[in-house]
C-alpha cells in the first residue's frame, strides 16, 4: 500500500472518555442483595412478606420519582415518555402497597379481584404509550399502519402459542366467576401486548437517547417476564410474597429508576451525546446494520411462529381452537396487508431514489469542479467528467490511479501531512479541510502538459476521502502578480522602496560580522524636472524606464537596484568581507562612478538626445548603523553631491548629519521666533545717484533670538533651501515671507500718514509670489486694509529658479501691474535664467547683483559688463538700482555708466523705524564728486566715506565689503 493509501486507512481518534462505572456497580449490588435475600427467605416468613410487598412498592415508587424528577428537570423530546413511565411505576408501587396492606397489615389473603389487581392492570397502558414515544416515529401514514401491523403480528403469534399452551385452560377453568376469569386472562394478554411492543420497538428505537431507551426496554422486558411466570399455572398457585420471583420485579423497577440518568453519567445531554456517537460510528463499506435486518424480518418471524403453533396442534391431532384459528387468519391477513404496503412504499422509494440519483448525476457531471473519491488505499475510485475540462485528462484515465502520482513531488509531503492531521481530528470539530497543491495536467488542456494549481475541499467518506477540486491557476497567478506589484515599481518594474528597505534590513542584520563593506547608493537624476517641463511627462517616464534598465544592467548579479520614487533610485551593493577601508572605498566608489557615467549618457527619446546627470550618495553599513540610518546616510551624501555641483559621487561623512541636525535646530528656532515675535523689520534707503535723494526704501528682516544671538537672512533663510528639510523649511520661509510683507505694508502705511510717501520694496521669491495665499486679490485686500496706495509697493523677485513656470509667473505679474504694484528683478547679472525672465516678465526695476558692483571700479571686464547691462535697462525703459554700493568710487563709476539709483553703505545701512524717519525727514544723502586729481570727495562739506563707514550721521560702521544682507541689527 502506498503512503497516501496508508494514511487514508487510519481511523480518526476517538474523543471523550468512558463514564464512571460506580452507578452500575451500585445498581448491581442493590439488585443482587435483594435477590440473595429472596433466595434465602429473608430469614423469617414475616420479613419475607414485608420485603416482597413493601420492598417492591418502595422500588416502584423510587422509579416513579426518578423518572418524574428527570422529566421535570430536563427538557427533551422524550419528556412525555418519562412522565408515562413514572405513572406506570407509580401504579405498580401502589398495587404492591395494596397487596402488602392485605398481607402484612390485615394478615388476610388478598381477594380476587382487588384494588391491587386494577393497579397492576393500569401498569401496562402508560408503559405501552411511553414505548411509542421513545420509538422512532414513522414519518408517513403508511409507516404508522406498518407499526401497528408489526405489533399485531408479534402479539398474534404470542397469543397463538400462549393460548395453545396455557390460556385455553385458564379460559375454561371451572368454579370461577366471570371477573376472576377475565382478570386471569387480562394479565397474560397485557403481557403479550407489552412483549409485542418491546420486540417491535426494540428494532425501531431512535438512535438518539439510545442508552436510556435500551435500559427502559430491559426494565420492561424483565417485568413482563416476571408477570408471565406469575401468570403461568405452574407458579400462580404456589406463589408467595418474598420469593425469588420478586427479585425480577425489584430489578425491573431499579432499572426504570436508573434508565433516564444513564446518559447523564458523562456530564453531557444524552440526546447530544448519543447523536455524537451515531455520527462518530461509521459503517464499513458494504456492511448492513444487523438491527435493520432483524427489524425487517421480525413480522415474518412472527407469522412463522404463529404458523408453527397451528401446525403443531394439527400434527398432534388436537382440535384447533377457534381463538387460535381466528388469530392465525388475522396474522396472515396482516402480513399480506403489510407486504402490500411495503411493496407500494418500495416502489415510491425506488422512484424517488432514481430521481435523486439522476439529479445528483446531473449536478456532478454538470459541475465545473472535479469530484474525486479516493479509497482507503489512496486509489481513485470515482472521478467526475469535469476532469476532462479542468485537468485535460479523461475521468476513465484517472480512475484506478494513485492520488500520490498526480500531485507535484514538492507538494506531496505537505498534502500528506495535512491529510493525516485532518483524519486525526474530530469530525465534529473539523468536518472538512482545504488543501491547495499542484496537480498534473494532461495533453487535452490548452497549453499542453504541465502543472495546475488546484484547490480541494476534502471530506471523509467510508474511511476514504472525497475531493471537491477546482482549478485556481489564474487566481494564483493573479495573487503572484499582485504581490509582485506591491513590491515593485509599476513604471520601471524595479523593486520599490518597501522591498528595497526589506532587502537592506536583511543585508544589515543578517550579514557576517566581517562583512563591513556592504553599501547603499542613493541616486538622483539631475535635470529630470526640465525634461518633464520641456518635452512632457511621457518622455520623462520613458527616460526613467531607460535609466532603470541601465541601472539594473550595471549592478552585479548579487546586488539590488530599486526605484524609490520620482527620479530617485538606489542600489544595494553587497560586500565581500574585506576589512581594508581604503580598498572597500575604492571598490564602491568605482562602482558608483561607473553607474554615474552610465546614467549620465544621452537618452534617445522620440528621436532626440536627452541628457541628465546623476548625483550619487554612498553610505557604508558600519557596525551599529540601523537599516533606516543607512538609507538616511546615503540620502544625505546624495544631497551633498547635488549641493557640490551635481553629477558627482559623494561619500557619507558624520559631519553631514551634524549639518542636518543644525538645520533642524535652526528650523525649530525659526518656528519659535515667528511665534514669539522675535523678528524685526529694518529698511535701507534707495538713493538717486545724481542728487542723493531718497526715492524708496527696501525692507529687510532681522532676527534677534531670545538668547541675544543676531541672525541675518543669509543664515536663517538657508533653512528653506532645497534638501531633506524642504517641507518644514519651506513652510517656515513662506510664513516669514507673509509676515515680512504684512509688516512692511503696515509700516509703510504709517509713514505715508506721517507724510513720508516713499515706496517700500519687499523681497519675495518667485515661488512665494505664486503661492495661493498671495493672489492679486489678497495683496489688494492687504493694501486696502492698511490704507497704502498700490503704487507705493514694489515686489522684488529674489530667485531665478528655472523650475518655476514663467507662464504662470507672467500672468501673476501682469495682474499685479494692473493693480499698480510694481515689480523689481533682484540679482540681475547672476543666474542663467535672468535673461529669460527679463525677456518674458513685465519688470519695472532691475537690481544689479552686488557681484557686479564689488569689482566694477577695479575690473575693466566687469566695468564693460555692467555698462552693457545698464544700457539694456535704459533701452527697455526700466529703472536701475545697484546693490552693495559701499564706496564713493562705486557711486561715481555707476553714475557715469548711466545707473540711476543705488543702495549700500556709501549712503546708509538698514535702519530701524526711528532712524529711518529721521533720514526721510532729511530727505537726501550727500553724493561724492570728482576732484581735479580724479579722487572722490563728499559734497555738502561732509567727510569722505571710507572703507567700513558710510557717510552721514545715520551711517552704521561695518566691515569692508560686507554683504548688506548680513548687516547686524543696530542698537535701539
Amino acid at each position: 500500500m502506498s503512503a497516501p493509501g496508508a494514511l487514508l486507512s487510519r481511523s480518526p481518534a476517538q474523543a471523550g472518555g468512558a463514564p464512571s462505572p460506580v452507578p452500575q456497580v451500585a445498581l448491581a449490588v442493590v439488585c443482587g442483595g435483594y435477590a440473595v435475600g429472596s433466595a434465602v427467605g429473608w430469614g423469617s416468613p414475616r420479613l419475607a412478606v414485608i420485603m416482597g410487598d413493601f420492598g417492591l412498592s418502595l422500588a416502584a415508587l423510587v422509579a416513579a420519582v426518578s423518572c418524574g424528577l428527570y422529566a421535570r428537570r430536563y427538557a427533551s423530546p422524550f419528556r412525555p415518555a418519562w412522565v408515562l413511565f413514572a405513572l406506570s411505576s407509580g401504579m405498580a408501587g401502589l398495587g404492591n402497597g395494596v397487596w402488602g396492606w392485605y398481607e402484612v397489615v390485615q394478615g388476610a389473603a388478598v381477594p380476587s379481584p382487588s384494588l391491587a389487581d386494577f393497579c397492576f392492570l393500569l401498569f401496562a397502558p402508560p408503559a405501552i404509550v411511553g414505548l411509542l414515544v421513545l420509538a422512532k416515529r414513522p414519518v408517513t401514514r403508511a409507516g404508522w399502519v406498518c407499526l401497528g401491523l408489526d405489533a399485531w403480528l408479534i402479539a398474534g403469534s404470542l397469543l397463538t402459542i400462549s393460548w395453545s399452551l396455557a390460556l385455553a385452560h385458564t379460559a375454561h377453568f371451572q368454579g370461577r366467576s366471570v371477573a376472576q376469569s377475565a382478570l386471569s386472562l387480562a394479565y397474560p394478554l397485557l403481557d403479550i401486548v407489552l412483549v409485542s411492543m418491546v420486540l417491535a420497538l426494540h428494532f425501531r428505537r431512535s438512535s438518539v437517547h439510545r442508552s436510556a431507551i435500551n435500559t427502559a426496554i430491559a426494565a420492561l422486558a424483565l417485568t413482563v417476564l416476571c408477570d408471565a411466570l406469575f401468570s403461568s399455572p405452574l407458579l400462580h398457585d404456589h406463589y408467595r410474597s418474598g420469593q425469588i420471583l420478586d427479585a425480577g420485579w425489584f430489578a425491573g423497577s431499579m432499572l426504570f429508576a436508573y434508565a433516564p440518568w444513564v446518559g447523564r453519567r458523562s456530564g453531557t445531554e444524552p440526546a447530544v451525546e448519543d447523536l455524537r456517537q451515531a455520527v462518530r460510528r461509521p459503517q464499513p463499506p458494504g456492511s448492513r446494520p444487523i438491527a435493520g435486518s432483524l427489524a425487517a424480518l421480525t413480522p415474518y418471524l412472527a407469522a412463522a411462529v404463529c404458523t408453527l403453533g397451528i401446525l403443531t396442534n394439527v400434527l398432534d391431532g388436537r382440535r384447533i381452537d377457534r381463538v387460535v384459528l381466528f388469530t392465525g387468519c388475522t396474522v396472515v391477513l396482516a402480513l399480506v396487508v403489510r407486504q402490500g404496503i411495503m411493496l407500494l412504499d418500495n416502489i415510491t422509494l425506488t422512484q424517488e431514489l432514481a430521481q435523486k440519483e439522476n439529479h445528483f448525476r446531473s449536478l456532478v457531471q454538470g459541475s465545473s469542479d472535479v469530484i474525486m473519491i479516493a479509497a482507503p488505499t489512496g486509489v481513485l475510485r470515482y472521478v467526475s467528467p469535469a476532469a476532462a475540462g479542468v485537468y485535460g485528462r479523461d475521468a476513465e484515465e484517472l480512475v484506478g490511479s494513485e492520488l500520490a502520482s498526480l500531485i507535484h513531488p514538492e507538494d506531496l509531503g505537505r498534502v500528506v501531512h495535512e491529510v493525516r492531521r485532518f483524519l486525526a481530528a474530530s469530525p465534529e470539530a473539523e468536518p472538512t479541510t482545504r488543501i491547495e497543491c499542484r496537480f498534473r495536467a494532461g495533453g487535452q488542456r490548452a497549453g499542453g502538459d504541465g502543472w495546475l494549481n488546484v484547490e480541494s475541499t476534502v471530506n471523509r467518506h467510508h474511511g476514504g476521502l472525497i475531493f471537491n477540486s477546482r482549478d485556481v491557476t489564474e487566481r494564483v497567478r493573479l495573487q503572484a502578480q499582485l504581490q509582485h506589484n506591491a513590491s515593485h515599481d509599476a513604471l520601471t518594474d524595479l523593486p520599490n522602496r518597501a522591498l528595497f528597505t526589506e532587502r537592506v534590513t536583511k543585508a544589515v542584520t543578517g550579514r557576517r560580522s566581517t562583512d563591513h563593506d556592504t553599501a547603499v547608493l542613493y541616486i538622483d537624476l539631475d535635470g529630470f524636472k526640465q525634461v518633464n517641463d520641456t518635452i512632457g511627462h511621457q518622455a520623462g517616464d520613458e527616460l526613467l524606464i531607460q535609466a532603470a534598465r541601465r541601472l539594473a544592467e550595471s549592478v552585479r548579479a548579487g546586488d539590488i537596484a530599486a526605484r524609490l520614487g520620482g527620479d530617485e533610485f538606489a542600489a544595494l551593493i553587497t560586500g565581500d568581507g574585506t576589512r581594508d577601508h581604503a580598498a572597500r572605498e575604492f571598490r564602491i566608489l568605482e562602482i558608483a562612478d561607473r553607474l554615474r557615467v552610465r546614467l549620465s549618457e544621452p537618452y534617445r527619446i522620440d528621436g532626440r538626445d536627452v541628457r541628465v546627470a546623476a548625483s550619487i550618495g554612498v553610505a557604508f553599513a558600519e557596525p551599529g548603523v540601523s537599516p533606516a540610518g543607512l538609507l538616511r546616510n546615503a540620502d544625505l551624501a546624495m544631497y551633498r553631491a547635488k549641493q557640490a555641483g551635481k553629477g558627482r559621487v559623494e561619500l557619507y561623512a558624520p559631519q553631514m548629519q551634524d549639518e542636518v541636525a543644525h538645520r533642524a535646530e535652526l528650523a525649530s528656532k525659526l518656528r519659535t521666533a515667528l511665534q514669539d515675535g522675535e523678528f524685526a523689520l529694518l529698511h535701507q534707503p534707495v538713493v538717486e545717484l545724481a542728487s542723493g535723494r531718497i526715492t524708496a526704501v527696501a525692507a529687510h528682516a532681522r532676527w534677534r533670538s531670545a538668547e541675544g544671538i543676531l541672525f541675518t537672512p543669509a543664515e536663517f533663510l538657508r533653512v528653506g533651501d532645497r534638501g531633506r528639510l524642504t517641507d518644514e523649511g519651506g513652510e517656515r520661509a513662506a510664513e516669514l515671507g507673509r509676515w515680512q510683507l504684512e509688516e512692511a505694508v503696515e509700516q509703510a502705511a504709517a509713514r505715508h500718514r506721517a507724510g513720508h510717501q516713499v515706496p517700500v520694496a519687499v523681497r519675495l521669491s518667485a515661488r512665494r509670489l505664486l503661492d495661493r495665499a498671495l493672489t492679486p486679490k489678497a495683496i489688494e485686500a492687504l493694501l486696502a486694509r492698511h490704507g497704502l496706495p498700490t503704487g507705493a509697493l514694489v515686489l522684488e523677485l529674489s530667485e531665478s529658479d528655472p523650475r518655476i513656470p514663467l507662464d504662470d509667473l507672467e500672468r501673476r505679474l501682469v495682474a499685479l501691474r494692473r493693480l499698480g504694484v510694481r515689480t523689481a528683478l533682484d540679482g540681475f547679472g547672476s543666474g542663467y535664467a535672468a535673461m529669460s525672465a527679463l525677456r518674458r516678465l513685465p519688470i519695472d526695476v532691475l537690481r544689479l547683483d552686488r557681484g557686479l558692483i564689488d569689482g566694477v571700479v577695479e575690473s575693466a571686464r566687469l566695468h564693460k559688463i555692467t555698462a552693457g547691462l545698464l544700457r539694456i535697462t535704459s533701452d527697455l525703459g526700466m529703472q536701475s538700482v545697484a546693490e552693495g554700493v559701499d564706496l564713493p568710487e562705486q557711486v561715481l563709476a555707476l553714475r557715469s555708466m548711466g545707473c540711476t539709483h543705488g543702495m549700500g553703505l556709501a549712503f546708509s545701512g538698514p535702519l530701524d523705524e526711528p532712524r529711518l524717519r529721521r533720514a526721510l525727514t532729511r530727505g537726501s544723502y550727500p553724493v561724492p564728486a570728482l576732484t581735479g586729481q580724479g579722487r572722490a570727495v563728499v559734497l555738502s562739506g561732509s567727510r569722505p566715506a571710507r572703507h567700513g563707514a558710510a557717510s552721514g550721521p545715520e551711517a552704521l560702521p561695518h566691515p569692508p565689503l560686507r554683504p548688506n544682507s548680513e548687516t547686524s541689527v543696530p542698537p535701539t
